[in-house]
């Protein structure tokens, strides 16, 4: 009786066994690399390359150059790596870092040694810089070294070019003003201010000994390979002039500042981060006070550098550079000018019009998880502005390159004003940053993102900094809704009553001391009793340093605000505080004020509201992620933030225009409730999904009634195989990490919807109705269900040709017919899908379709069939359907954890989410110890899990026998995702019955179908077998005994 007994328990721990190895086989299958490197091998007519690379390793101290090699050489064995002699000024001072090559095969084993040692804080394969727009050094993912930057172009002639093509050809039809003029600096001047005893870093080329328009450079040194010291190429001789020059014809604005001339970069304008650290060092040991550096680049990752820039100004150097060439478009701010601890510099015109192509905001370090910070600081002028030639004479250049000098000449000649003992206790780069922003004129035309706090003014700075005292201070220090456009985006939308926070990213400036910290929480104080409509959170630094830190403001009116229209208008206050100074005995403190006036309006109807995926957008840096057009040479990289208010402005704008009202979602899908939304917007995403999320957006659209509108991109891994770069500094190749979108994720996420996009990548012209559209790299549609209206077009297919790193060319490509757009209900819900996003996207459009999103948002939002769209003639009578295998398939030699936010992280809502599912894992789960019930959804139950009862037959999908075998086989295996299967979303219950036994034999397209099997599968084996069991103890009660040694066995 007792094996009887325990047979019940046998199977269902045995089914329970089953089911789990089956859905959880392989989570990251397709992505799991031991040591997280791209293996892409290397071709037989592949040039020979040096097996050594250089290497960067950070030391916790500084220390003598000698005293480092011998703590290595102690530490470690001999072979496999050497020690890099640096002879340059800086080795008269200790070092925190040291350069060595290491051999190739010893790499992965001897960077971990290198690791282990104590007074190691970590190691970085060394970047090689160019300020060349083409040409971009690469980095392979096994250096686990983020990509060097690709710098600023340098400052153009007139009639040159700009980082965005930008050509000026008009010459000013008057008498050219001296830039310094412009500014007033006459009136420093006659005051007996004009730099002196200030110490002006220049890190550029060089500049040439005893040149006639400077009369103090106290120091030329080089840190290149190049033996000289002299400027061959013009642009290091040109900033010296704009800050310093004494030409009549081009004067600077401080020209009695002592010029210290640092040689960064070679005649071929290559650099390297080892030189930049030594020359960051050595600024910092001779005490420089002013810091000029008119290059820049992408990369807000890269450690050394960034994380020196740091210690730079911690030790009081004031430190200016341009903010970018790279306009008109938006979120191309480059590094270093991006930090808050720098002055980033824009540049407008004659004009007072912003330069073409200087970069615009917002920082782009915080998507797409939060919200970026207000830059550049300041603008000034940037184009056709007059300087120093390489051996005598004037010439006139425009660039960002050209407006960061006009900045740091005026600094120079502030900082004259103090005088010199007490100079240093006063100026520093938070106080002097308070001075430009808060002196600085702001222009009627531009955004906050354009201008900063507007056009330089060295008179009204100077009135600050004669009054000035050690205080802190907000940056923007106003949050204005009615003034448009300066406040735009904000001005552009109001508030309302159950939306996503709106975010604010403020930047504390603390002109008190290099540290400080907030003393209390920010404090929201409404002028009126409607201001306590308004709910503030507030995310902040827990340090501030170096001299600045950041105050986030999520935003939310209340529910019971949901009617009303008006004005909310109040401060914010925060009290900061930092150590005493020299001589003081008591701390430092300051109240800073951050005053809003925002708009408020009745919560608009949901088939008005779009909420936009951020949450799976992936874009370089950290990793080479590709650009969307392939046609596009000039900007390999996506790098412009992919937001709603960067690259994407032109079209939030029109979503604006359209009555549309746009939120943005920076967490998983399981974190909105989707009875609030017409339309969940995707567009050009590069991330996975959880289970979870692909759970809950059928249930969403299927029952929910949410439309989805799907804006795919180009996904071919033989091209971008074919698009790898070899980088002959790292001796390494680097290759893409995914796509132009992430299509094998993107295909999951659709599949219960029967929808699916292929590899081909596809290009050419084709018009609707007379609207005249382009197809830019764009993917095609291959699974489409029954019933559906799918548009398909003759293009070009260019992927059995690769993509290179040249343009495209149409010669040789077939043209084929292949669907690309596609619309279809499902349920309560309506989808719309298109295979391209460049003409979305304001950064490499040819000609945009907002006019194909309007009608696909009507249609999604408001049931509305625009007749050019919807004909009979594009109905599918017939399921579109390709098999599973031949589907666009992941890359199996690529650890994507390393860039995603989704592959083996926690499901998690952020602060970006409505605030009552913070730290949960969204509508309709429990956290341990929270069982708040949470609006829109019914609680889950106790065990944090609620599965709604859905069935294959809520949705005919019409997808033939095939696919129903191949998905009854592997629909549960899903590779290289987060999340667990033991946890799915709850939703609403419906009344409506499970389909039992389609879940006993695996034939449901419901992937939360998927879930409830692995608890209800093995309950009914398990009561089964009890059964059985029990009905077999009931017959042996009944049957006679048997005497003993009979020999018969029992009959089973």
């Amino acid at each position: 009786m007792t094996s009887w007994k325990v047979l019940p328990v046998f199977i269902a721990l045995l089914s329970v066994i089953i089911f789990n190895l089956d859905s959880s086989s392989d989570p990251k299958g397709g992505f799991q690399s031991k040591d997280g490197a791209v293996h892409t091998p290397v071709p037989d007519d592949e040039p020979s390359v040096d097996s050594w690379r250089r290497y960067i390793v950070r030391f916790r101290g500084y220390k003598k150059a000698d005293e480092h090699k011998f703590y290595l050489q102690q530490n470690l064995r001999s072979d496999g790596w050497r020690w890099i002699e640096r002879k340059n000024p800086a080795s008269a001072f200790p070092t925190d870092f040291a350069l060595v090559s290491i051999d190739d095969q010893l790499v992965p084993g001897l960077v971990d040694d290198f690791g282990k040692l104590g007074f190691v804080k970590d190691v970085f394969a060394e970047s090689r810089y160019s300020r060349g727009l083409l040409e971009k050094e690469s980095v392979d993912a096994k250096e686990m070294k983020k990509p060097g930057k690709i710098f600023t172009s340098m400052s153009f002639d007139d009639g040159g070019y700009s980082n965005s093509t930008f050509t000026w050809n008009r010459k000013l039809m008057i008498q050219r003003s001296q830039i310094t003029s412009l500014f007033g600096a006459e009136k420093l001047w006659s005051q007996g201010y004009t730099g002196a005893k200030v110490k002006m870093a220049i890190f550029d080329t060089g500049i040439r000994a005893n040149h006639p328009h400077f009369r103090n450079i106290k120091e030329r040194t080089n840190w290149t390979n190049e033996d000289t010291l002299n400027d061959n190429l013009g642009h290091g001789t040109f900033v010296a002039g704009v800050i310093a020059g004494e030409d009549s014809e081009c004067l600077g604005f401080a020209p009695d500042a002592e010029i210290y001339a640092f040689r960064v970069f070679t005649d071929a304008q290559v650099s390297y981060t080892s030189w930049f650290l030594d020359a960051f060092n050595y600024a910092i040991a001779t005490n420089m006070d002013v810091l000029n550096l008119s290059i820049g680049g992408p990369d807000y990752l890269d450690l050394p550098f960034v994380e020196k820039v740091w210690e730079l100004t911690a030790n009081n150097i004031i430190m200016v550079s341009a903010i970018g060439n790279d306009g008109p478009l938006y979120g191309t701010l480059n590094n270093p000018a991006d930090q808050s601890d720098v002055i980033g510099v824009g540049g407008i015109d004659y004009d007072d019009h912003i330069a073409s192509f200087s970069s615009r905001g917002m920082s782009t370090w915080e998507i797409p998880h939060g919200y970026g910070r207000v830059k550049p600081d300041v603008v000034a002028y940037g184009r056709e502005i007059m300087g120093s030639k390489i051996s005598t004479g004037c010439k006139s250049l425009s660039g960002t390159s050209v407006a960061s000098p006009v900045v740091a000449g005026v600094v120079c000649l502030l900082v004259s004003v103090l005088p010199e003992s007490t100079r240093r206790d006063i100026l520093n780069p938070a106080s002097m940053k308070q001075a430009l922003v808060e002196g600085a004129a702001k222009l009627s035309g531009p955004n906050m993102f354009e201008q900063g706090a507007g056009r330089l003014d060295l008179l009204e700075s100077y009135e600050i900094l004669q009054n000035y005292y050690p205080r802190a201070s907000i940056f923007p220090s106003i949050v204005d809704y009615t003034d448009c456009p300066y406040s735009w985006p904000f001005c552009r939308q109001p508030l309302y009553a159950g939306a996503m926070p709106v975010i604010f990213n403020a930047t504390i400036l603390n002109g008190m001391g290099v540290i400080g910290y907030v003393e209390n929480p920010p404090v929201w104080q409404p002028s009126d009793e409607v201001g306590n409509l308004l709910s503030i959170h507030f995310s902040y630094s827990d340090v501030i340093w170096p001299w600045t830190g950041f105050l986030g403001l999520h935003m939310q009116i209340k529910e019971e605000g949901s009617q009303f229209s008006g004005l909310i208008e109040g401060n914010v206050t925060v009290n900061i505080y930092s150590p005493p100074a020299r001589g003081e005995k008591v701390p430092r403190r300051s109240t800073c004020v951050l005053q809003l006036k925002l708009k408020v309006i009745p919560t608009p109807p949901r088939s008005r509201r779009i909420l936009w995926d951020q949450y799976h957008n992936i874009k370089y840096p950290p990793g080479y992620i590709p650009r969307d057009s392939l046609d596009v040479r000039n900007d390999i990289l996506d790098w412009h933030g992919d937001h709603l208010h960067t690259n994407f402005h032109i079209m939030f704008n029109m979503l604006r225009d359209a009555g549309y009202y746009v939120e943005t979602l920076g967490s998983p899908l399981t974190c909105f409730d989707a009875s609030q939304y017409g339309t969940l917007l995707m567009v050009d995403l590069e991330d996975e999904y959880y289970r979870e999320e692909i759970a809950k957006l059928r249930t969403d659209v299927i029952d929910h009634g949410l439309g989805l509108v799907v804006f795919a991109e180009w996904y071919n891994v033989e091209t971008m195989v074919k698009m790898r770069f070899f980088d002959d500094n790292t001796r390494s190749w680097w290759t893409p990490v995914t796509g132009g979108a992430n299509v094998p994720a993107l295909n999951e996420l659709l599949k219960p919807f029967g929808i699916a996009f292929g590899d081909k990548i596809l290009n050419g012209d084709f018009s609707i109705n007379g609207e005249q559209s382009h197809y830019a790299s764009g993917a095609d549609i291959v699974q489409f269900p029954r019933g559906g209206y799918l548009h398909k077009f003759r293009l070009h297919d260019s992927s059995e040709s690769g993509a290179t790193q040249n343009i495209l060319q149409t010669s040789g490509m077939t043209k084929v017919e292949s669907a690309i757009l596609g619309l279809v209900e499902m349920g309560g819900g309506r989808i719309a899908v298109y295979g391209d996003s460049n003409c979305l996207d304001s950064s490499h459009m040819v000609t945009n379709c907002y006019w194909l999103l309007q009608k696909m948002l009507d249609y999604t939002s408001k049931k509305v069939k625009d007749p050019v769209l919807f004909t009979d003639t594009v109905r599918q009578a017939y399921a579109l359907h390709k098999d599973e295998n031949q589907l666009p398939s992941r890359r199996t030699d690529l650890n994507f954890s390393r860039y995603s936010a989704v592959t083996d992280k926690e499901l998690i809502c952020r602060k970006d989410a409505r605030f009552e599912v913070w730290g949960t894992k969204g509508y309709g789960f429990i956290v341990a110890g929270n069982n708040r019930k949470l609006p829109g959804y019914p609680s889950a139950d106790g065990r944090g899990l609620g599965v709604p009862n859905m069935t294959a037959s809520d949705i005919d999908l019409e997808l033939g026998n095939t696919w129903q075998e191949n998905n009854g086989k592997g629909s549960v295996e899903k590779k290289g995702l987060g999340g667990t299967l033991s946890t799915y979303i709850s939703s609403v219950n419906y009344n409506k019955k499970m389909d039992f036994w389609s879940l006993l034999n695996r034939d449901e397209v419901d992937m939360l179908n998927i879930g409830a099997a692995q608890w209800l599968v093995p309950t009914f084996v398990a009561l089964t077998g009890l059964l059985l069991c029990l009905s077999l103890w009931q017959m042996r009660q009944r049957r006679p005994k048997r005497r003993k040694g009979s020999g018969r066995l029992m009959n089973l």
